[in-house]
């Protein structure tokens, strides 16, 4: 990072797009315009460098094979100095989905990434314990993690330990479909990638979240109730129909342009 100018590519699923944190001038666009960790990122590193040429390439919805199809060889062509890359979460959540076969399917990509020479972050599964819809899923996700923090070892990448940031297990992180980070969630995020590269930011991404007073049960599971009409049903009606909610969707940054 000690250089005039820096390039930066993200790649990834809706988590690194930036739902849910809209800017407040997104405007009349059909997809919103979302900032997210990684603009976040960007704007942090534009702090210390004279200029931030930054693409975002990640879509909402894709699978891991459809990202390293898709925006790996376009993040090669690009040749960046830095690199991040989080992918598989939509694959973890699909039932019958094998962590030994997304692994490999993200290893191939690790391994075209840095033959460029880019500085790359890689991204850990979070713990899906806190989530009790999700709780099964913590087998696979830790599997996963395994593999990825061995694919770092050999490939000489960065490590965001998603797992670990216990402050992202606070409601207050995650917006209301509980699948997407808050805006507070992504600012805490950009901190902690922040911290992993070296870069000074202010803020600290792990302090304490305001007291609140737990819901009342029957609160509680009306919320779920509402939750499961407005999220769970429609997610399971596209998985039954092969539909993703990125059909359609371009990247918000598919070049590398001036950060401004």
């Amino acid at each position: 990072m000690r250089r005039d100018i820096v390039s930066y590519v993200a790649l990834g699923d809706s988590f690194t797009e930036g739902l849910d944190d809209p800017y407040p001038d997104s405007g009349d666009s059909p997809y919103g315009r979302y900032r997210g960790w990684a603009d976040r990122l960007a704007e942090h590193l534009a702090e210390h460098v004279h200029e931030v040429r930054y693409a975002n390439l990640a879509v909402r919805g894709k699978l891991a094979r459809q990202i390293v199809e898709a925006q790996v060889p376009r993040a090669v062509e690009l040749n960046p100095d830095l690199v991040t890359l989080c992918a598989g979460g939509n694959d973890i959540l699909r039932p019958g989905s094998d962590p030994d076969q997304l692994a490999g399917v993200l290893e191939r990509a690790v391994r075209r990434l840095s033959a460029t020479g880019a500085e790359i972050v890689l991204f850990t599964g979070m713990d899906p314990g806190f989530q009790p819809v999700m709780r099964h899923l913590r087998g696979k996700s830790a599997t996963f993690n395994m593999h990825l923090r061995a694919m770092a070892d050999t490939h000489g990448c960065r490590v965001v330990d998603l797992w670990g940031m216990r402050a992202l297990r606070n409601p207050g992180a995650w917006s209301w479909d509980r699948l997407h980070l808050s805006t507070e969630g992504h600012r805490r995020l950009a901190l902690r990638v922040c911290e992993v590269l070296g870069i000074p930011a202010d803020g600290d991404w792990n302090s304490p979240w305001p007291a609140e007073d737990p819901k009342p049960w029957r609160v509680a599971r009306q919320d779920d109730l509402q939750w499961a009409r407005e999220y769970l049903v429609p997610w399971i009606g596209r998985r039954l129909t092969g539909r993703s909610s990125g059909d359609g969707v371009p990247p918000k940054r598919p070049n590398l342009e001036r950060l401004r």
